[in-house]
Order: C-alpha cells, then structure tokens, then sequence
C-alpha cells in the first residue's frame, strides 16, 4: 500500500514496466513532463531532458512529429545517457505515428514507452488499421504504449454519433456528460483493440485528460471503476501560473487522496522565458503535499503581516527553497534519507520559534520592531542566534543547513 493511503481504497492496477520503472501495480506514483524544444535539435532537447529530470522528474516525454525529430530520438537517449540520466524517454505521437515508428526503427527502439491519441491517429477504417500499426510496432519491440485520449481532440464520429442518440432518446445529457462518457469509450474500445493487436495488459497505460477539474473528477473516477490499467492523471491545459497550480493540484490532489492515479503530470503553461522545471516542481510538491511521495527538503515560510515589514525573510525563504532544489542532485546520490529533511524561514516572533522548533532546522527572523537577532533552532533546540546583513545572514544559514545535510543524513555506499 501506498504511503500516506492508510484509510483510502486504492485504484487496484496491473503494474507496466517502462524503462527501468513501473507505473501502477502498487508502486510509487510517478512524475512526468514534457519538453518544449524542437526535438529535431538533440543537443537542445537532450539537455532540457536531463535538467527535468535533475528537478525530479522520473519520465520525460518528447514531442515526435516529423522524421527529424523521429532521426534525433536515438541521439537524444544517448546524450542523457553519457549525461548519466536513465530516466525513461515517452515519444508523443499524432498523427502519423504509424508511419515514423515504422519507418525509423531506430527512435522505435529507443524510446521506452509510445503515447497515442485515439482521436489523433486518423479516420474511418484507417483509425483501427493506424493504430493497430503503431500497437504491431510497440508489440516488435517490447514497450508499453500510453493510451492518450484528451477533450480537446476526441473522436468527432463517436461525440456526433452519441449527440444523436441522446437527442433521438430524449435522454436529457447534457454535451459535458456525452463528452465525459465519449472519453471513457474510446480509452476502453482503444485498449480492446491493443489487447487484440497483441500487446498485453501490462503493457497499456491510459489516460482521460479534460481541463476542467470537475470533469476531471468525474471521468477518472468512472474510470477507475472500469478498468485495472495504469492511469496517467493530468488536467490538460491547466493554464498560467496561479490557475494552473490550484486547477491542477485541486483535481488531481482530490483523486490522489481517493487512491486513483498511477503516474501524474501537471501540465502548467510556462511564461516566456520561463522554467520548464516549474511543472516538474509543482508534480513533486503535490505528492509530498498528500504524504506520497518525498521529493527535496521541505521548505516552511510565513506569509508575512503587518509584523514583517521587512522582505528579507521573503528574500532569504526564496533563496534557501532555490540553494536546495540546486543541491539535490547532489544530495540525494549522497545522503539517504535527505528528502524528508524540513527547514523553516520564519518573520517575526509570533510563530517564528514554534515553527522554527518543529523543523529539523529552522530560523527566525526578527518582526519590525523586535530586537535584531535571529534565533536558529535545530531539531528543536535553540542551537545558533544569527546577526548582521541580508547576505551575511543567508551565507551563514546556509552554511548551517549543509553542515546539518553532512551530520544528520548517512553517505550513501557507492557501488563499484
């Protein structure tokens, strides 16, 4: 059973191995992304691979939409290798994915898992004939596929066809509900179809994405009554910023709770220029948020009041969140256990101490007219009390939380 699941019935699936993980089957829930560089340049989607990862992503999954982008697929699993980053490569196929898998065989075997869209893979008779292909070609070469049915390119045949049954039998659905039961058929009639083309229970994941939480909530949970397949959980489109995290997280964090969700991406749309890494960091904190999963060190920080005029608690919070998202990497291959760690950057003296105590290392700052020293506490003693400027301060803190790392935390054997 899952961490943190103890009074929750549990979705029960069938485990799917996909590189070197697996996703359902009781395992720990898993956290995708995807990248968003030209896949035809290796070198740049590679690296973003790779700094994905590094933030804590355990699948990647890369755009494949063209023979470019099909001929870099092997150079970029290569350069993630030498990089020493083994987390799984998910080509997202549209379209014509029947015909660049058979054609390079090569990104075929390189990738470790095949994301199809139902809705995506043609029309007519030629829908079951293409997607059958790309099912023959999964089955050749041994790798799981995603079944990948989403709102905004579902099976236009099916919607119409049961528009018109609920028209002509007055049956009073409204077109979200059509459109939700829509979603669930073509993801159980699409994984029929792969079970007859050869491919084996243990080799399908599914997924249902909408982009409104409600929805959302309503066709996982109807799915998961439905079926024993991995599921892959995502509200799509989530949006910007403040709306994607609380439309995402509200979703997907009421279905984590229930038990339903295999492997999670929070698919935020990055501000120009932004960092990609962002949805990787939302994923994690998510799962840590419902006692799932640990990720990096959790960072405690008070919202600020009248109280804490000045912004170097803000400053410093930010500053320590970023030193141990850049440390991990680092940490996690050394220290066992450094995940769990908490530290603490309070403002003022209300609730400073106390949150301060209840971290493994916690300090807090003084509020507008308190005396200008900062207690730090560590394991819920008052061990440090800190003075000076703004980067004296964090220098120092920081010097305090490595040296807690090194003492608390066992090296990790390095294996020969």
């Amino acid at each position: 059973m899952r961490v943190g699941m103890t009074n929750v019935q549990l979705h029960r699936t069938t485990g799917v191995a996909v590189g070197g993980m697996q996703i359902g089957g009781g395992a720990p829930i898993a956290v995708q992304s995807m990248t968003l560089t030209d896949t035809a340049d290796a070198a740049a989607t590679a690296a973003q691979c790779v700094d994905l990862a590094n933030a804590g992503s355990e699948l990647v999954r890369v755009t494949v939409n063209g023979d470019d982008a099909a001929r870099a697929v092997p150079e970029i699993k290569r350069r993630m290798l030498d990089a020493g980053c083994a987390a799984p490569l998910i080509g997202d196929f549209h379209y014509n994915g029947h015909l660049l898998l058979t054609r390079h065989p090569d990104c075929a075997d390189a990738l470790d898992k095949y994301r199809i869209n139902p809705g995506n893979v043609g029309t007519g008779r030629r829908r079951d004939e293409q997607f059958q292909t790309i099912c023959g070609v999964a089955r050749e070469h041994g790798k799981p596929v995603r079944i990948g049915v989403n709102g905004g390119s579902l099976n236009q045949e099916l919607v119409m066809a049961r528009m018109q049954e609920n028209t002509d039998g007055d049956l009073g659905k409204t077109s979200e509900e059509i459109i939700n039961e829509c979603m669930i058929i073509s993801a159980l009639d699409s994984t029929a179809l792969a079970l007859d083309s050869g491919l084996r229970e243990n080799q399908i994941i599914i997924s249902c994405k909408v982009s409104r939480p409600r929805d959302l909530i309503a066709v996982y949970r109807a799915l998961a009554r439905q079926t024993t397949q991995p599921l892959h959980l995502g509200l799509t489109e989530a949006g910007m910023g403040i709306k994607g995290l609380v439309w995402s997280s509200s979703a997907m964090g009421l279905l984590l709770h229930e038990g339903i969700g295999d492997t999670i991406r929070v698919s935020l749309t990055p501000r120009p220029n932004g960092d990609r890494r962002d949805e990787v960091h939302a994923a994690c904190e998510l799962l840590q948020a419902l006692g799932l999963r640990s990720f990096a060190p959790s960072i405690t920080a008070c919202p600020g009041c009248g109280r804490t005029t000045s912004s170097t608690f803000q400053e410093l919070a930010e500053r320590i969140q970023e030193y141990v998202r850049d440390m991990m990497p680092q940490w996690k291959m050394r220290y066992a256990g450094v995940e769990d760690m908490s530290v603490a950057v309070m403002g003022c003296v209300v609730n400073g101490p106390g949150e301060s105590k209840a971290a493994n290392i916690g300090i807090s700052l003084p509020g507008t007219g308190e005396a200008p020293t900062c207690p730090v506490y560590i394991d819920g003693q008052h061990t440090h009390t800190l003075r000076g400027s703004y980067d004296e301060l964090a220098e120092a803190f920081r010097a305090l939380v490595d040296e807690y790392v090194e003492r608390s935390y066992a090296r990790k054997t390095v294996e020969s």
